[in-house]
């Protein structure tokens, strides 16, 4: 119960993030015993059965057991074993474009894997153009909370989007952030990166790195992806016994470009691979 109760704080704390200025490019946290839009004999929960199939009604909540066998989106060596028993409250949910389709993209959280440090939560891709289908689920926890970014979707050309995921947890002093952006392509989730940020809170000073992602059209079948870190360094007033570190302030930029070659995007360097290996030596 302890681990519910501190998934439904979590889940209090994202609420503005979820409500606040919401538009096309947000997630939505619609009820989820309420019908799906177009498809009245359709609920979200009958959506979240089809990947976690025993998911019924407790309370205002529903629970269930582990979820259908599904790959994890950064690989094979990052896989984890489901939670054996959830609690699901709302699912969130994204309309997206993929190959130039309407689809739907639904994220779960289901809680802690038991043999990682991580969560497990479900992204999983629908069809509802006729009668609802599952096309793809992938779990996607990078870290314990996860979550649609703000905003959750970007734009690569008229009849495509990827989607960005955000992976949490903190401490007292330090916040850490792993974004996961994904491609559909063939109606199947792909990885393009996961791009890792890290905030701290100290006494004398407060580090934080902001993450922001621009479509770049280039003649390419899905445009380029030129996402920036703005990295920023402000010394507090108080007293702490030390002397704080200067004001400073920089961007990071690394530009994702697809190649046709080998059907995938390609970063034009690894600075954001050194950003998260100086970040490491301040954990």
């Amino acid at each position: 119960m302890s681990g519910l109760l501190h998934r439904l704080g979590f889940a209090c704390l994202l609420l503005p993030l979820l409500f606040s200025a919401a538009g096309a490019q947000d997630a939505a946290s619609p009820d989820i015993g309420k019908p799906i839009d177009g498809h009245a004999d359709t609920t979200y929960a009958d959506l979240v059965r089809m990947v976690v199939p025993d998911l019924t009604a407790k309370d205002d909540y529903y629970v269930g057991s582990s979820p259908i066998e599904m790959r994890h989106i950064a690989g094979p060596e990052n896989d984890s074993s489901p939670p054996e028993a959830t609690s699901i409250f709302n699912p969130t949910v994204l309309s997206i474009k993929a190959g130039g389709k309407d689809r739907l993209a639904m994220l779960v959280d289901l809680g802690e894997s038991p043999d990682s440090a991580e969560g497990y939560a479900v992204l999983a891709l629908y069809d509802l153009t006729s009668k609802p289908k599952l096309l793809d689920a992938v779990n996607v926890a990078t870290d314990r909370f996860t979550f649609f970014r703000h905003p959750a979707k970007l734009s690569l050309g008229a009849g495509d989007d990827a989607l960005m995921i955000s992976s949490t947890h903190f401490n007292s002093s330090q916040g850490y952030m792993s974004t996961p952006v994904i491609l559909v392509r063939n109606d199947r989730f792909e990885l393009i990166d996961i791009i890792y940020t890290l905030d701290e809170n100290d006494c004398s000073y407060r580090r934080s790195q902001n993450l922001a992602f621009q479509a770049l059209g280039d003649g390419q079948p899905y445009a380029a992806i030129k996402a920036t870190i703005s990295d920023k360094t402000t010394p507090n007033e108080e007293d702490c016994g030390e002397p704080p570190p200067p004001a400073a302030s920089s961007d990071i930029s690394v530009t994702y470009r697809w190649d046709q070659k080998t059907s995938r995007y390609v970063a034009d360097s690894d600075a954001f691979d050194k950003l998260s290996a100086e970040n490491e030596k301040r954990f």
